[in-house]
């Protein structure tokens, strides 16, 4: 697991630092609006924060364990937010995440599709 200092600048790109960013969201608050889950878990993808992950994966859809690669995950763009706020109970995000895998540069683009669970934000899939 890669440690952030709560200093640092939060690697979801709201150039908050990650103790005011996901930092709280990792340590159980819950995430506001779909946004703030789908960056939340880039973060932790960032951290290899499986558990953290795992508990904001949907059970209908969730695996037994979340593996990492050796990809350094660089920095994320969010292309379009449908839905997913405070009043909503589904959103998707589209985003594309930069990495380097083997030095090489890479991007991975995903349209995640989110459920509210009462107050808790969920990761389904991605379509």
């Amino acid at each position: 697991m890669s440690a952030l200092s709560s200093t640092q600048r939060c690697p979801c790109g709201t150039g908050e630092t990650y103790g005011q960013c996901c930092q709280p969201l990792h340590a159980g608050t819950p995430a506001a609006t779909a946004e703030a889950l789908m960056r939340s878990r880039y973060s932790a993808f960032v951290t290899h924060d499986s558990d953290y992950l795992l508990r904001t994966w949907h059970p209908s859809t969730r695996p037994p364990s979340v593996e990492f690669d050796d990809r350094t995950w660089r920095y994320l763009d969010i292309v379009d937010t449908t839905d997913g706020g405070l009043f909503h109970k589904a959103g998707s995000v589209r985003f594309v995440a930069h990495y380097r895998d083997n030095g090489k540069p890479g991007a991975q683009a995903e349209h995640s599709r989110f459920v509210r669970d009462g107050k808790q934000w969920l990761y389904i899939d991605a379509v």
